[in-house]
């Protein structure tokens, strides 16, 4: 089944990969950069971003040697059968977790990004500002279709549009950055408040302390930004599929594929933190578009960019939704050809599932914190690692060679972020305040 030769571009690749990364993490990475500093984000952000591509690197050397490139297929020829089970399950409620954080999204934000554009401060239960039908004609509508394509090479279109909209958003943090007065005022003090405040700064008034950057700025809060940077760059279900997709695939071509896709999620991941950040400094909220509206609820252009990260989160999801029928498929029908109707099915199922999730669950998302604590450093740390010592042969690295020693500390790395992730999650359910609980 493997060994079809793939039809995808390397530019529609990178789309694709890139839109894997992207989640709706990017929305919290000024308030982390608020509670690191800008200097020591750049680091933790650098750092981060190295180990994901080694990681990838992992990933593709093992899938190399042993010819497949499905992640289960690793872990089966690593661990059998425990192996297979344990990489499917992992990938399976990761994703999930993703798609339904997504669709949540689209729950609380649709219907008030509609209420704003019609100017509607009291919705009189009309159904198109109930959150619960737009999620459901929002995934019957755009998702459904698109996670029927047949492969995920059909996605680039989409994937590049889903990026094209996160760059508008950044474009636009970047412009307001520029039009937001600081110290800002809120909109409900706002008049003639906001006039004087102008005047006094122009006037050359001394800069106001709550206006300067912090380079570094460690607080209660640093902790639980490091999850969510740990975090910012999974992509790793998705990156063997669209391998196998890859047009004239080597290693290197993949792994290029993948740097690409790295470098530039990174350079807007660190702008968007950056002016975010620059706007509101120690204001900015953990959902950075909700610190806008906070300044004025119905800016036309702020109302623009939720559109538009809704709909890069829409179009995330097909994404997200390939590596888990695949993983299904891998654990239920391990020998099975492609076949439509359960290839339908499957998706059928799922969005049904998530969104079942979403309209009468949604308190159970605090569950997928953790799941997610405990599945991303698998995916991303321990299992690359793991599975390359075992696959890689002993002749031709002993296991006191450099590179399994690395691959071994890189394992140590995703036990202890699992550990952090764990105990930060535990921590606020204890002190019953919820800060880890933005991002992914």
């Amino acid at each position: 089944i493997y060994f079809y030769s793939g039809k995808t571009s390397f530019g529609m690749s990178v789309f694709n990969l890139g839109n894997a990364i992207m989640g709706s993490g990017i929305l919290g990475l000024a308030y982390a950069m608020a509670n690191t500093g800008v200097v020591l984000f750049l680091v933790l952000l650098t750092v981060v971003a190295v180990l994901s591509s080694y990681s990838i690197h992992l990933l593709l050397k093992s899938s190399g040697i042993v010819g497949i490139r499905a992640y289960e297929q690793l872990g089966y020829r690593a661990f059998g059968t425990p192996g297979k089970m344990a990489a499917g399950i992992a990938i399976t409620l990761q994703n999930i977790g993703a798609m339904s954080s997504y669709l949540y999204i689209v729950k609380y934000e649709f219907p008030l990004v509609i209420q704003a554009f019609l100017k509607v401060d009291k919705p009189a239960g009309e159904w198109f500002m109930n959150g619960n039908y737009l999620v459901i004609v929002v995934s019957i509508a755009v998702i459904l279709p698109l996670a029927l394509m047949k492969q995920l090479g059909y996605l680039g279109y989409t994937s590049g549009f889903s990026l094209s909209c996160m760059v508008f958003f950044l474009i636009s943090v970047i412009y307001k950055k520029f039009n937001t007065p600081c110290p800002f005022v809120d909109f409900a003090f706002n008049g003639t408040a906001s006039v004087l405040n102008v005047s006094a700064a122009d006037l050359g008034g001394a800069e106001d302390p709550a206006c300067i950057p912090k380079m570094v700025n460690l607080n209660s809060q640093t902790a639980y930004t490091i999850p969510i940077l740990a975090f910012a760059f999974v992509c790793h279900p998705e990156v063997l599929p669209i391998y196998t997709e890859l047009r004239n695939p080597t290693k290197k071509k993949m792994q290029h594929v993948a740097n690409i896709s790295i470098a530039v999620m990174y350079g807007m991941y660190f702008l968007a933190a950056l002016f975010g950040y620059l706007t509101f400094y120690g204001e900015v909220e953990p959902e950075l578009l909700h610190t806008y509206s906070r300044i004025d609820p119905y800016d036309t252009l702020i109302l623009c960019v939720r559109v538009a990260v809704l709909t890069a989160v829409t179009l995330t999801v097909p994404i997200v939704l390939f590596p888990v029928r695949r993983a299904i498929q891998q654990m239920m029908f391990p020998n099975k050809t492609f076949y439509w109707p359960r290839h339908i099915a499957i998706a059928a199922i799922l969005l049904t599932f998530i969104n079942l999730l979403v309209i009468f669950a949604p308190n159970i998302l605090g569950i997928f914190g953790v799941i997610g604590a405990t599945s991303a450093p698998c995916l991303i740390f321990i299992f690359p690692a793991v599975f390359y010592i075992r696959i890689v042969p002993k002749e031709e690295e002993p296991l006191r060679s450099v590179p399994k020693i690395m691959a071994a500390c890189f394992a140590g790395i995703g036990f202890l972020f699992m550990i952090m992730s764990l105990s930060f999650i535990i921590i606020d359910w204890t002190s019953g305040s919820s800060k880890a609980s933005s991002g992914h």
